[in-house]
């Protein structure tokens, strides 16, 4: 009987893990196949092998991004927004979410239903409308505007995502601390911000994504090469008849996870504990 429990425990774990392990496997390979192409001599991405010479690797690809085009500028233009874009929007979420889940006040319910219905519909809705809107204010072509419409276009998911976090804490600690004699503001500071850091942490790092891959909205305002970002960069090289530099898009794109990367692994065990939270207490 002992045997056959073990035996069964063993057959479950390698079950589970091989399902784990051919998720990864699949969830790797593009990302696998992109970095080969971007040191795969020539143009082209279909004639990469998948498991090359390493003497093979060609890694021209990476200077011509910095020798040939404008990349730094792109790169910088993107870190630039993703990063204000990032503190904008923890900032405004942080803030509505708080005032959502401690506080009552005259139209909060309906407030609520208006974050809802506006999730419900996608950002592209509302091109035209964004488009005139920016244009009336003298903020087409101009990374202020594009900043603005990403932060407030994330406002309803990051209020609701932080309401829901908020809403799991005890009111008691807020008690404690007013019977103390803390205002309003030192109760923000001093304990829910601290006790608020993996959720902070989860919008910080999916708004920096957001504003890094985004490249429909970034094309509607954005129309100078110089305030393109990294996803319009790199489009221009394999668009059109006479652009197919497809091997040195599969570098720049290998370069802009670099920083991504980093950001997930500094802030991993916050935002894995932000997800789960907001998860389980909205």
């Amino acid at each position: 009987m002992k045997n056959k429990h073990k035996g069964k425990k063993i057959f479950n774990n390698v079950l589970v893990y091989g399902i784990l392990i051919s998720l990864m496997i699949i969830c790797l390979f593009p990302v696998y196949f992109v970095f080969i192409g971007s040191v795969n001599p020539g143009t082209s991405l279909h004639s990469s092998e998948t498991f090359p010479n390493i003497l093979d690797l060609n890694w021209s690809h990476y200077q011509a991004l910095f020798t040939d085009y404008p990349y730094m500028t792109w790169y910088g233009n993107t870190m630039f927004i993703a990063v204000t874009n990032m503190i904008l929007s923890t900032t405004f979420g942080f803030m509505s979410g708080y005032a959502f889940s401690r506080f009552s006040f005259k139209g909060k319910k309906q407030g609520l239903m208006a974050l809802v219905i506006l999730q419900m519909f996608p950002t592209i809705m509302g091109m035209i409308a964004i488009y005139t809107l920016l244009g009336t204010l003298n903020l087409l072509d101009t990374h202020l505007g594009y900043i603005l419409v990403l932060a407030a276009g994330s406002v309803a998911f990051n209020t609701w995502i932080v309401k829901g976090f908020f809403d799991g804490i005890p009111k008691s600690l807020e008690e404690a601390a007013r019977i103390d004699g803390a205002s309003n503001l030192e109760i923000l500071r001093k304990i829910m911000m601290p006790l608020a850091t993996p959720i902070l942490a989860f919008v910080a790092f999916n708004s920096f994504i957001a504003a890094s891959m985004d490249f429909i909205m970034a094309e509607v305002i954005l129309r100078s090469s110089e305030n393109w970002t990294l996803a319009q960069g790199l489009f221009t090289l394999v668009s059109g008849q006479s652009n197919n530099n497809f091997t040195v898009f599969a570098a720049g794109a290998v370069l802009i996870s670099v920083p991504l990367m980093l950001l997930f692994f500094i802030f991993q065990k916050y935002i894995v504990e932000g997800l789960t939270a907001g998860a389980e207490k909205g």
